[in-house]
């Protein structure tokens, strides 16, 4: 009875979250390619129509691509689930390894090995054929396919010895397994933040000391104004792979670093760079990075404890097209298809994230706007739209539900009205 529910449930679901994604992809489709052929007035005199354009058709491109995609993830979802694929490789791989933990690790490492593998021709097709068609990708193939070792030995390095302690927790540690799995797994996100800067991303990109004097005496400058220790300031060869540009800060508490991509740096004048620092900076002092990391744990302690629920019952798996396998820990089947479910079940909520991060947005442009020069972050800000192919014409709902950021013209709006220096002097 539980299981039949619990499976309609799920359907309802899926194809809710199907038909309001399709929805709302059409709508972008449509607003951007209506605004298509005219440049929003407020940018007519600094943007050209053929780049509004080229950011129309790319919105387009990643869209459509994103729809197709969406299907064959969905299918892949159903597959694993309702149609057996899970239960296929728990059978076929039970007879091999015993019901032991030997059996929990494959099912898992086997799982990501078959994800990854459908994934690799939509990862390819992103980065050669789409973002290769608007000028995006300067990777090699080579390259990618570098990447992508690196990337598999490193997920396996770090993550099955993680996933074998949250296994053990969750076997050996009682009804509370899940407040232990959760402290370890708050405490390796917290030691990623350390280490991830320093030994991580440098094996897949070059980082250098910013060698222009005065660039670095200016964003000095900024940094003792606002009260931000870094440990240093670096130029990521982000060229290598992509013709698009950023700049952020990494690292947790003394490791903390500033990094510009090259072709931020080749693009933007000093005052821009500073203005574009100042916001990024302005997310560090308004102690978004923070209470973004408090939610993260705070929504991850209550997944981990619907997930404690779940795994004792059985409808959870039946109904989800697993047989729980009689006389053996079904703790790494329990993973999976809480993963794999956990997504169609809050989709709906994913506009309270972007209410969020749009908030954090607008504080940090007014803390930009108050430590640097408003109008350099506009200058700043358009230029990156434009060598972004960011589209100046969002459709407003699909904007609301999904973007982190501000829709372009809300934004510089904003920044338009806040007070020159000579003005706040």
């Amino acid at each position: 009875m539980y299981s039949s529910a619990f499976s309609i449930l799920f359907v309802s679901f899926f194809v809710l979250t199907l038909v309001l994604r399709f929805w709302l992809a059409s709508r972008q489709l449509r607003h951007v390619m209506a605004h298509r052929n005219a440049v929003p007035a407020e940018f007519a005199a600094k943007i050209p129509l053929e780049a509004h354009q080229k950011a129309a058709d790319y919105t387009a491109a990643k869209t459509r691509f994103g729809l197709v995609n969406l299907l064959f993830s969905s299918a892949v979802l159903i597959g694993f689930t309702l149609l057996g694929g899970l239960q296929w490789l728990s059978q076929a791989l039970l007879p091999l390894t015993g019901p032991g933990m030997a059996y929990q690790l494959a099912l898992l490492a086997a799982f990501s090995v078959i994800s990854g593998v459908l994934d690799l021709p939509f990862d390819y097709y992103r980065q050669f054929v789409l973002e290769q068609r608007f000028g995006f990708n300067k990777m090699t193939r080579s390259l990618w396919l570098l990447d992508m070792v690196k990337g598999t030995a490193l997920g396996a390095a770090i993550g099955l010895p993680l996933v074998w302690v949250v296994l053990v927790l969750m076997d050996k540690s009682g009804p509370l397994w899940w407040f232990y799995a959760w402290l370890v797994w708050s405490g390796f996100q917290l030691l990623m933040m350390v280490l991830y800067p320093t030994f991580i991303q440098p094996l897949f990109n070059k980082f250098t000391p910013l060698a222009d004097v005065s660039l670095k005496e200016r964003i000095e400058g900024l940094m003792a104004r606002v009260g931000f220790a870094s440990k240093g300031l670096f130029v990521m060869d982000g060229s290598k792979r992509s013709a698009h540009g950023n700049a952020y800060f990494s690292g947790f508490g003394a490791n903390k670093r500033i990094v510009f991509f090259d072709t931020l740096i080749e693009r933007l004048a000093p005052q821009e760079i500073e203005a574009v620092l100042a916001h990024e900076l302005g997310h560090f002092k308004l102690k978004h990075i923070i209470k973004r990391i408090a939610v993260m744990f705070a929504v991850s302690l209550g997944f981990l404890a619907l997930l404690g629920y779940l795994k004792g019952q059985v409808w959870f798996y039946t109904g989800l097209g697993v047989d729980p396998v009689p006389g053996a820990a079904n703790d790494a089947m329990a993973l999976l298809l809480f993963m794999l479910t956990l997504p169609v079940f809050t989709f709906v909520l994913s506009p309270l994230t972007s209410i969020s991060s749009r908030k954090h947005e607008f504080e940090a442009d007014a803390f930009a706007a108050t430590h640097s020069d408003a109008r350099d972050l506009v200058s700043a800000l358009v230029k990156m739209y434009e060598d972004n192919a960011s589209t100046l014409t969002p459709d407003p709902l699909h904007s609301a539900f999904y973007d982190s950021h501000p829709p372009a013209s809300v934004r510089i709006k904003q920044l338009n009205l806040a007070p020159t220096p000579m003005a706040a002097a």
